[in-house]
């Protein structure tokens, strides 16, 4: 009598060879929501869309409204074939930066203090701040205005760089908040416990971890300055900005550098804010 043969059992699948799961359909809400942002984003965008394809237009005269053909003339010495423009470019840029280097100064202090130490009128701080940013720009430039013509303030360059770095103040002070907030108290104790000092505490752990909201605050900062027109306005006198520029000229026609330096402007922004980007992502890996 022969013995029963036993057959193998099937050896268990690998775990490589296991089938993905199958993603889930999306739901019809899910779906409109998407193309819903994406319409946004393409309107928000469209503007500085034509900008840029204008700024490569040839056009018959002053006038820049409609696409008469292709050129890179605008591109070269003709960028400045305007004097007026480019004083007035020039002008933007030194208020944006003078005003974007006291603002980041003036914003990172006040956020590490409202967001590492608990004091007396704190809350009325916060309330100050978010009524800069929430309050209309007519107002600012009209009480700007007025403060000036109180203290006898001759309305100029000085005056406009304070009116930006006051309404600049408020949004790098909340985002190096954010960043402060978020910080682990203890990496400073540590720093503290080996024998660094305040200062170098400071320089050393806590202004690498807030650079990333140092940062965002200063470009913020930048962006809100260079194209301000109506607290500009109240507060120029005769100092005239690339903003002002373009308002003054405007019933007469825009001529095409104003489009370049629009796209100059606009690419360099994007190229700051890639870097910083990848930046912040180098030092998160």
């Amino acid at each position: 009598m022969s013995a029963p043969t036993i057959s193998p059992a099937p050896a268990p699948a690998a775990s490589g060879s296991a089938r993905p799961k199958a993603r889930k359909p999306k739901k019809t809400g899910e779906r409109l929501l998407h193309w819903f942002t994406w319409l946004i984003i393409i309107w928000l965008a469209l503007p500085i869309a034509v900008v840029i394809a204008f700024s490569f237009n040839n056009p018959h005269g002053r006038f820049n409204y409609s696409w008469t053909g292709f050129t890179l003339k605008y591109w070269g010495p003709k960028l400045f074939a305007i004097p007026n423009l480019t004083t007035a470019m020039e002008h933007s840029l030194l208020v944006a930066v003078v005003a974007t280097a006291g603002a980041t100064i003036l914003g990172t202090l006040a956020g590490l203090a409202l967001g590492k130490y608990k004091f007396r009128g704190q809350g009325v701080t916060n309330l100050v701040q978010f009524a800069c940013i929430s309050a209309p720009e007519v107002v600012l430039g009209s009480s700007l205005a007025t403060f000036f013509l109180q203290v006898r303030i001759q309305e100029g360059a000085l005056t406009v760089i304070a009116a930006h770095i006051m309404f600049c103040v408020s949004f790098v002070a909340i985002t190096v908040r954010a960043r402060v907030v978020g910080l682990d108290p203890s990496v400073e104790e540590a720093a503290r416990d080996l024998g660094a000092s305040p200062w170098e505490t400071f320089r050393l752990v806590t202004l690498p971890m807030i650079m990333p909201g140092v940062i965002a605050g200063a470009m913020l900062a930048f962006a809100l300055s260079i194209d301000d027109f109506i607290t500009t306005e109240f507060t120029s006198g005769s100092f005239m900005t690339y903003p002002l520029w373009i308002w003054s000229v405007s019933r007469q026609g825009l001529p095409p550098q104003v489009n370049v330096m629009g796209s100059i402007v606009f690419a360099v922004g994007v190229l700051f804010a890639i870097a910083n980007s990848v930046i912040s992502r180098r030092r998160a890996a």
